[in-house]
């Protein structure tokens, strides 16, 4: 086993830095084309079928997603390079996403689109895992409540501000991938140029077989309980968060009534969403780390959640909706935050961190790949409305799961 040695205090404020542009172009991708540019793509081949045309792309999109980033966490722990064992695969997997988002801007059928996305998903999650294992590779555990903010801070100004911007593109959708696409690029290559990992080749060769590749996907949860409940945890809360943000376009459209104008009203929500969401990213994470506290922070952002979910519940208007956006927001932040944090701290082995952390993040893609079909089949069965009290149960149930963790106050 190799340690990573920490950087001095100088080093882990560029890291910081740099981190961030990097955090938010991967999530600007992820918030403007699944939010915004995929479900248009779609209703412009079949507007009569666009709910469920968008959950068979969506679900076997999110599915190999799932499976990507552990496999790529794996060969990430393992490669050895002049450029240490992150940076080759998130360079890499921007420029293959880049090629494959080229090919969705060209695509014309409902195939050709579920082909190009789901390349498009495999070779972001090769770039997203190993930047994931950059702050337990790199960042000391005192300082990762504030790490996780700036990472958080970064992936819901991402995903927000995609979601706003890729309205922009609504009559361009394209150019709209073209441009997330190079901007990606760019801010990959800044972080790998001016925050250089270490040069790793010297280190112990680990061994690769096809056990180790099955053992990508797995951990065993009575060795590692705490691991398991922080994995649980995130399930349930992204699975209700998904069920709801997956289908906000089309929710906008049809339980607000609010038809073309939706388009209109998503940049509005984001900016609302945008503010709280900050707010909480900047003072969550922070603040645990004071209180070296991470789960009374996670059960409180749960319980935001769900208040803010009843809003669209009670009252289906723009009033219900912007009271989503503003507290769901804040909840939001606030568990994204601390979550990252706490994650960090109960990874199984360190020097299987990028690995762990794509397990772990598969807790954040396989609601990916659940929330379209289940929502669209209640959607179908029994209408929009249903969706809320559902997700409103899954985030309470998320936010306490981790109450059982026993390494983490």
């Amino acid at each position: 086993m190799t340690t990573q040695l920490i950087p001095p205090r100088q080093s882990l404020r560029r890291l910081k830095l740099t981190l961030f542009p990097a955090n938010v172009g991967m999530f600007l991708l992820w918030g403007a084309i699944p939010g915004i540019l995929l479900p248009l793509q779609i209703e412009d081949l079949d507007p009569a079928n666009k709910a469920a045309n968008l959950a068979v792309v969506a679900t076997f999109g999110a599915f190999v997603a799932m499976l990507a980033q552990p496999l790529a966490g794996t060969l990430s722990d393992r490669t050895r390079s002049r450029y240490g064992p992150r940076a080759p695969w998130i360079i890499g997997g921007a420029l293959a996403g880049g090629l494959a988002l080229v090919g969705m801007a060209a695509a014309n059928t409902l195939v050709q689109i579920g082909i190009a996305w789901t390349i498009v998903q495999i070779a972001y999650n090769f770039a997203q895992g190993p930047l994931s294992a950059v702050m337990p590779d790199r960042v000391p555990e005192e300082k990762r409540g504030t790490f996780a903010a700036v990472i958080g801070f970064a992936a819901m100004f991402g995903a927000l501000g995609g979601q706003i911007f890729g309205t922009r593109f609504a009559e361009r959708v394209g150019a709209g991938y073209l441009l997330f696409a190079g901007l990606a690029l760019v801010v990959f290559t800044v972080f790998v140029v001016f925050s250089p990992d270490r040069d790793n080749r010297a280190d112990d060769r680990r061994p690769f077989s096809p056990a180790v590749l099955a053992r990508s996907f797995w951990f065993n949860p009575r060795r590692h309980p705490d691991f398991a409940w922080a994995f649980l945890g995130r399930f349930l809360l992204y699975l209700g968060y998904f069920g709801i943000t997956g289908y906000q376009l089309y929710i906008l459209q049809e339980h607000i009534g609010l038809g073309d104008d939706a388009v209109d009203f998503v940049p509005i929500l984001g900016l609302l969403m945008l503010v709280t969401t900050l707010i909480a990213t900047a003072i969550g994470g922070p603040l645990s780390d004071r209180a070296g506290r991470r789960k009374i922070f996670i059960y409180a952002a749960s319980i935001v959640c769900a208040i803010g979910l009843a809003g669209p519940w009670v009252l289906p208007t723009r009033t219900g909706m912007v009271i989503f956006a503003l507290v769901t927001g804040f909840g939001f932040g606030l568990f994204q935050s601390v979550d990252t944090a706490l994650v960090s701290q109960v990874l199984p082995a360190q020097e299987d961190a990028a690995k762990d952390l794509g397990v772990v993040n598969i807790a954040a893609t396989l609601p990916q790949v659940l929330a379209p079909g289940v929502a669209g089949a209640i959607v179908v069965a029994v209408g929009y409305a249903a969706l809320f009290p559902i997700a409103i149960a899954l985030m309470i149930l998320g936010g306490f799961a981790v109450a059982p963790i026993k390494a983490v106050r």
